[in-house]
């Protein structure tokens, strides 16, 4: 029954239930994997645009990747289904190669597809802010203390740019854990996450109280994800 004021048998039935914890473990597992693939995508774009490109070509290139965001995200996930349909673009690819994979929709696959749609352009631009605030001396500096081009990469460009790429994943994180479109369209729903519980609470019976259980909890866990991300970017030694 619906209860309007604070009760705590509606933390009891969610974090009692295994459901809520199987979502919850495959929201947080999700959300970790696309900060992971967003970062490795994203970090050779901004290294281009930090060390590379001219000041012009670098401001057209972080332009495009903003044009995205004046676009509905939801549009640009319904393109998605061009290629991953069963006569789609990728799915034809595959089979000229000898792969039949069918539909690729409704998958966990189509699900991570969305999300990093979704998160890398913006990890692809924060890490670029950071790649050109880098100060650049000291990889000269590197250079002629006779380190070689990987020890720099490991040893000076990727710990002076720590604060750009934490940031980058943690936004890639906050932005998959709570996000419904992907879920929902490209996974078809057949894998619930705590933003489809939510809805699905609110739908049974109108369990507002026990929606706002599950919506706490995952602010909860993206503020401690959060506040740690902080500390590991701007912890010194």
């Amino acid at each position: 029954m619906l209860q309007p004021d604070f009760q705590l048998d509606n933390w009891v039935k969610i974090l009692s239930a295994n459901y809520f914890w199987q979502a919850y473990g495959r929201t947080f597992l999700g959300a970790s994997c696309v900060a992971a693939i967003a970062s490795l995508l994203a970090l050779p774009c901004s290294l281009v645009i930090g060390f590379i490109l001219s000041t012009r070509a670098k401001l057209t290139v972080l332009g495009l990747f903003v044009v995205p965001f004046f676009t509905s995200y939801l549009v640009r996930v319904y393109s998605w289904q061009i290629y991953l349909t069963d006569n789609g673009v990728i799915s034809n690819l595959l089979a000229a190669i000898g792969l039949e994979t069918g539909s690729l929709l409704s998958s966990k696959f189509a699900m991570q597809v969305g999300y990093v749609t979704l998160t890398l352009p913006l990890v692809v631009v924060i890490q670029s802010i950071s790649m050109l605030s880098f100060n650049r001396t000291l990889i000269n500096a590197a250079y002629n203390l006779g380190c070689g081009p990987v020890r720099v990469f490991f040893s000076v460009l990727l710990p002076g740019t720590r604060a750009g790429l934490i940031l980058g994943a943690l936004f890639a994180f906050i932005f998959s854990f709570g996000d419904f479109v992907s879920p929902t369209y490209m996974g078809g729903g057949k894998f619930p996450t705590l933003a489809i519980l939510i809805t699905d609470t609110v739908k049974s019976g109108q369990q507002w109280p026990r929606a706002a259980v599950i919506a706490i909890v995952m602010i909860g866990t993206l503020l401690i994800v959060a506040l740690t991300s902080l500390k590991l970017a701007y912890r010194r030694k």
